[in-house]
């Protein structure tokens, strides 16, 4: 497009087609990761084979920028404007150190109204202080001027480094630029622009009939290290042109992300920043699509499922990134005497760097399953457990398998994804998480992260 600044980016809407990505509702033309330019020079060996086409949707623009926040040469910004009325939820990291750009978007959440999202990448604007603060209040102002609304309805997100100011003034003529340009768009192009040490983009889409229209949710997140969400993710964003009230969408969001975002982890380690916001257009509203004001509307069956899955979608891209990762690893607890035990379990399994470190090694190593479950505090009876890999049960009633062959079970953990079952014995409690393996390169990764 002739007469754009240098360094300022302006999509195309993308068309949906047939066909589909991962388990889900929605239309999804697909297309190879070929030719999407990552942060790292390796893609991750897990990333998804196929990408869906993000389809455009009414009453979100879009477009991103270099701003030079940290790294010269790389989109480090993206601008997303909504229409006036546009619907939003949140909710973010219960970090007792968060970031300033979460605690602006905390305050600012009150009003259930947003016109824009400013996110940028390289410099987390956390534990920056008054700095911080002044430098959210100064993008906000910027992004307010650019938009043409109040600073209420801007909201904030920013990943990177902790600790560092962030220089908002680079903001300036950038942000303006990108409102003047921002289109319905390509929402790849945004997902790499939020990226770190990401090495894919991660977008999810899902379109689902509410009423007598058709609604699209789409979302993008960003993640691949400091992954342990707790009632929020890492850096996330749904939009829909669904109309839902604030509150019943914020209560979607709230119930949607239990098992999605947080039953995710990569390292154990809570962000500063994590973030996760939906919005909602209401654009469909004009087509036939009723305006939904409780999150128990019965008409929300289908939307609901839909946006899960769009949630569930990204949370294990997320998991598939973890730095260094070669493994997906699906963690299964049952016969725990409630699900909330069952969930402390498995994650005491899926954080321990032993049987992280194992499963990289491609070895069932099932006694540090069995230190896992007997270190988290939940009620659990040696005598009674048993463990498989990937459908192979190893151990039963305390003890290992009789039927227990060390070459199957050797070849099985080759496999790119491994599940790990344990059953307790004592209740109907159940839950499953998602983890990857722990890697050489998780070290090489962060050992260098700030260099």
């Amino acid at each position: 497009m002739p007469g754009l600044a240098p360094g300022i980016h302006v999509f195309e809407a993308s068309h949906g087609g047939k066909g589909s990505w991962m388990a889900g509702t929605g239309p999804a033309m697909t297309m190879s990761f070929a030719g999407i330019i990552s942060m790292s020079s390796t893609v991750s060996p897990l990333a998804p084979t196929d990408v869906p086409a993000m389809p455009a949707i009414a009453g979100v623009r879009l477009a991103t920028a270099e701003a030079g926040i940290r790294y010269k040469n790389r989109t480090d910004v993206l601008l997303a404007v909504m229409d006036k009325g546009t619907a939003v939820a949140g909710v973010f990291t219960k970090s007792k150190c968060p970031s300033a750009p979460v605690e602006w978007c905390r305050a600012k959440l009150r009003g259930g109204k947003a016109r824009a999202l400013v996110v940028n990448s390289g410099n987390a604007n956390a534990f920056t202080g008054k700095t911080g603060r002044q430098s959210t209040a100064l993008t906000a102002a910027i992004a307010a001027k650019a938009v043409g609304c109040s600073q209420n309805e801007i909201f904030l997100a920013s990943t990177g480094v902790i600790g560092e100011p962030l220089d908002a003034s680079k903001f300036n003529g950038v942000l303006g630029r990108l409102a003047d340009i921002a289109e319905p768009g390509d929402w790849m192009a945004a997902a790499r622009a939020i990226m770190t040490t990401d090495t894919f983009p991660k977008v999810a889409t899902r379109t689902v009939k509410l009423g007598k229209a058709r609604v699209t949710i789409n979302g993008m997140a960003k993640g691949a290290g400091m992954i342990m969400p707790d009632m929020a993710t890492m850096l996330s964003f749904v939009f829909t042109d669904a109309p839902i009230a604030p509150a019943a969408l914020q209560a979607l969001l709230r119930s949607g992300v239990e098992d999605t975002f947080n039953a995710v982890t990569i390292d154990g380690d809570t962000s500063t920043s994590d973030t996760l916001l939906a919005f909602a257009t209401g654009a469909a509203a004009a087509h036939g699509a009723p305006k939904i004001s409780r999150a128990g509307d019965p008409r929300l069956k289908a939307f609901v499922k839909a946006f899960r899955e769009v949630l569930g979608d990204l949370a294990e891209q997320v998991a598939r990134d973890g730095e260094g990762a070669r493994k997906l690893v699906e963690i299964t607890v049952e016969g725990a005497v409630s699900k909330a035990s069952a969930r402390r379990i498995a994650m005491s399994i899926a954080n321990s760097p032993l049987v992280k470190t194992a499963i990289a090694g491609e070895d069932a190593n099932w006694g540090r399953v069995v230190m896992a479950v007997g270190k988290a505090g939940e009620p659990a009876n040696r005598d009674k457990l048993s463990i498989a890999f990937n459908g192979i049960r190893v151990a039963k009633s305390g003890a290992r398998d009789p039927s227990y062959d060390e070459a199957e079970v050797s070849e099985a953990m080759k496999a790119p994804k491994v599940a790990i079952k344990v059953s307790l014995g004592l209740g109907k409690g159940r839950d499953r998480v998602l983890t990857c393996d722990l890697t050489k390169e998780y070290v090489a990764i962060n050992g260098d992260y700030r260099s």
